[in-house]
């Protein structure tokens, strides 16, 4: 007797051709869930105004039902359907759309509470990247998607990533290259113009805000109060986690590394040779690695916090495959929109549960 297939042995990779975008659309339009590229992480999608298809996404992840989902739309002139939109809505997504900006509003009736966790208002994004573009051309339809992850776990970034963590859930992930920025889209409460606020760090740089917006824009809190964490996706204390601990450190020194146990890893923004170090008098402890023997991993050649965002979510998956007992990783240096969402995921992944 044939044995059945399995989900995770059916699940398929599928690589941007017009047939299996086409045949993409026409899963989602049915209620389907699919794995698809942004530029920022991927997601998981289904049809934002299908109740059920949602559930989908929910049940695939073990993502909590009070965890709201971002919708995603072709153009700004989608917008109408689903929120009730104000001028400034307008001059951002003229700025900022199709890119990494995800707007909170209220939202309309079109759109099922699942998608909202209950709440009134909705978050939607124009993504940048051209096969998700594409896909939603074809649909017709706007796509709820959040990060196509189990809940919790560090996001993806591949669509091999999306395979290894959903593989025995879905059967579908659409294959749009590594995304170019690494980390989820700064997340924008434009519900009161008058006092809008980022939810979310992302890459988009809050000066660059101010200035469009003509109005002070309150900075993400450290930690979000319940409102806000209600009303938008990647807000919990502990988020985008690795099974193995985590350990924040302001700046690794070479030192730091000479006298860890040869079962430690480092994340540095930059290798040690790339900086002015001269804390090398350290002795290993017996067994230590040093950087040679490959326990110590740069997310950039130099610092640049445009690769370092977009390694990190790879490398800390990579690390998380490893045996190492502990992870450490030191923070991005300064206060850009990307240093801030650096260092926001990497304090949510070393959160204690």
């Amino acid at each position: 007797m044939k044995e059945k297939p399995t989900a995770a042995n059916r699940t398929r990779i599928y690589q941007a051709t017009p047939a299996n975008l086409a045949r993409l659309a026409e899963i989602l339009r049915k209620g389907g869930l699919v794995g698809v590229p942004t530029e920022t992480v991927y997601g998981l999608a289904a049809n934002a105004l299908d109740a059920a298809a949602c559930r989908g996404i929910f049940r695939a992840k073990g993502r909590p039902s009070n965890d709201p989902l971002i919708v995603h739309i072709e153009s700004v002139d989608r917008i109408e359907t689903l929120a009730e939109t104000n001028p400034a809505v307008r001059k951002v997504a003229k700025a900022f759309w199709p890119g990494p900006l995800t707007l909170v509003l209220k939202k309309k009736d079109t759109v099922p509470s699942v998608v909202t966790a209950g709440r009134d208002s909705v978050a939607v994004r124009v993504s940048s990247h051209p096969t998700f573009r594409k896909l939603l051309a074809l649909c017709r339809l706007p796509l709820a998607a959040p990060s196509a992850n189990p809940f919790g776990y560090i996001s993806p970034t591949t669509a091999q990533h999306v395979k290894d963590g959903l593989g025995k859930k879905i059967e579908h992930i659409l294959d749009g290259g590594p995304a170019t920025i690494g980390v989820e889209s700064t997340i924008l409460d434009l519900r009161d113009p008058a006092h809008p606020k980022i939810l979310r760090p992302g890459a988009i740089e809050h000066a660059a805000l101010e200035k469009v917006l003509g109005v002070r824009v309150a900075r993400p809190k450290a930690r979000a109060q319940a409102d806000e964490a209600a009303v938008a996706p990647g807000m919990l204390l502990r988020h985008y986690s690795p099974r193995t601990p985590l350990v924040l450190h302001r700046q690794l020194k070479r030192e730091d590394t000479l006298i860890a146990s040869a079962n430690e890893a480092f994340i540095l923004m930059k290798p040690l040779d790339a900086r002015i170090d001269k804390s090398t008098t350290a002795r290993p402890r017996s067994g230590a690695r040093r950087a040679a023997q490959g326990n110590i991993f740069a997310l950039s050649k130099n610092g640049d916090l445009t690769a370092c965002a977009k390694s990190l979510f790879a490398t800390l998956r990579q690390l998380d495959k490893g045996n190492w007992k502990r992870i450490h990783a030191e923070l991005a240096p300064g206060d850009s929109a990307l240093a801030t969402a650096i260092n926001d995921r990497l304090t949510r992944a070393a959160a204690k549960r």
